[in-house]
């Protein structure tokens, strides 16, 4: 493949973008290659060169890059009728209503810009609501670029800063634990349980190969925090709308958060967040409460109509049984080719999102194992094996990932999230053809 065009995009992006880049994930080696534009289930880049696209924008485009005729129509429409008021506007009333007609922990909303700014607002609302200061997270949970989580430290010990930038004060309340470790989280609770206002969680760890919970997991944790009069916050900002459908990865393993952040699929693409939980809870925001939460393009009336005919057309087709179909698919077909090529690599993932973990210490012999991707299953023979938590998946073989295996791919044409964490995407776009190609390309890279 020819990539001058982007070679030399990227050499100017250098003089005027702090790395050449406006997200960091985005900084492949040597350089990444530019974008010109998307088509179905595929992306262009500034040479020509077309790819299969399993980055889908991280994870918002649930239908590919080309939208129905009746979504795109409501986008150009709402276009046209200007692009924000400073006032409200009644697409706002009908994103929160579709979206708490489906949710079940949700009975109301407050619209922000992104999944960063909901985390942020989601935990300030649990500090306000319970008057305590302690969060805790999950190692390898990912919540934005936010100062409450960027955050590392050993299991159930403060944390300190994972970024320059941020007071070691503000990291201090900030409790960190493995994922998927029940003992871990109920030995913080026993020791300091009045202290923390939530436990902040992904139901699986999107930014962590898409690793799932152990059985009880999830509901362990919504247990605790009853019991100490903390929230559980989870953190659908990549699963929502994603894993389980309608109502959500909570949905799909029946755990009832108090209080949800989502982002990505309910904007279509375009720049959201909010929170949602019970109104109790959520009237602590102002103007009805004290906790202060507040954006001039909060509620922005394109993201909000791209968000809700997105997940209208999800509802009245067949589009998440197809992206269930397609990913089982896939990851069936994934888990075949390691059976000959890399048995003691492991495909993870759920519905629509899907990443192999080049593990390396799982057993060379693959029977009985999961069949479309790791499920946490105690009665499979690599259950002790399987990638439970961030250690596990720092343990893989991050560097052969990426300095190897994502270049092969790129060169077969298909175009996937750029590290060892980052989960890939499956989108409505999609064909079997696609699945079949990108198949043959793991074959030929592995």
């Amino acid at each position: 493949m020819n990539h001058e065009r982007s070679r030399d995009l990227y050499d100017r992006a250098l003089s005027v973008l702090p790395g050449g880049v406006n997200s960091p994930v985005r900084a492949t080696r040597p350089y990444p290659f530019f974008v010109e534009k998307g088509d179905g289930a595929h992306v262009v880049d500034a040479d020509g060169n077309k790819y299969v696209d399993y980055v889908m924008g991280y994870g918002p485009l649930l239908l590919g890059h080309d939208l129905p005729q009746e979504v795109e129509s409501q986008i150009q429409s709402q276009l046209s009728d200007g692009p924000m008021y400073g006032a409200p506007a009644e697409v706002e009333v009908q994103l929160a209503e579709f979206i708490a007609r489906h949710v079940q922990s949700v009975e109301m909303l407050r619209f922000v810009n992104s999944g960063t700014e909901a985390t942020t607002s989601a935990v300030r609302l649990a500090r306000g609501y319970t008057g305590r200061d302690k969060i805790v997270v999950m190692q390898g949970g990912y919540h934005g670029a936010q100062e409450s989580t960027l955050v590392e430290g050993k299991s159930g010990g403060v944390g300190s800063p994972s970024s320059d930038g941020i007071p070691e004060a503000f990291a201090a309340e900030t409790i960190t634990v493995p994922f998927n470790d029940e003992r871990a989280v109920r030995e913080v609770f026993e020791e300091r349980g009045d202290e923390i206002a939530a436990v902040l969680a992904e139901p699986v760890l999107g930014n962590c190969a898409s690793v799932g919970p152990v059985e009880g997991y999830l509901d362990a944790l919504r247990e605790v925090t009853k019991d100490h009069g903390a929230l559980l916050i989870f953190d659908e900002v990549m699963t929502g709308f994603r894993v389980g459908g309608l109502q959500c990865a909570q949905g799909k393993f029946g755990v009832t958060p108090d209080l949800t952040t989502f982002a990505k699929v309910i904007g279509g693409g375009f720049p959201v967040g909010a929170v949602g939980g019970p109104a109790e809870i959520m009237e602590s925001f102002t103007p009805t409460g004290d906790v202060f939460q507040a954006g001039t393009y909060s509620g922005h009336p394109l993201s909000l109509t791209a968000g809700l005919e997105m997940l209208r057309y999800a509802a009245d087709n067949d589009v998440y049984d197809r992206l269930s179909d397609l990913g089982d698919r896939l990851r069936s077909g994934l888990t075949d080719i390691l059976e000959d090529r890399a048995p003691e690599y492991t495909v993870t993932g759920y519905d629509s999102m899907f990443k192999v973990v080049f593990t390396r210490d799982g057993p060379r012999d693959p029977s009985g194992q999961c069949e479309a991707g790791c499920r946490q299953d105690p009665e499979c023979p690599r259950y002790e094996y399987c990638p439970k938590n961030k250690a596990d998946v720092d343990a893989a073989e991050t560097e052969r990932w990426e300095r190897l295996f994502w270049p092969a791919m790129r060169d077969e044409g298909v175009f996937l999230t750029a590290n060892q964490y980052e989960s890939q995407f499956l989108s409505y776009a999609h064909t079997e053809e696609d699945i079949e190609r990108t198949l043959e390309a793991y074959k030929s890279a592995l």
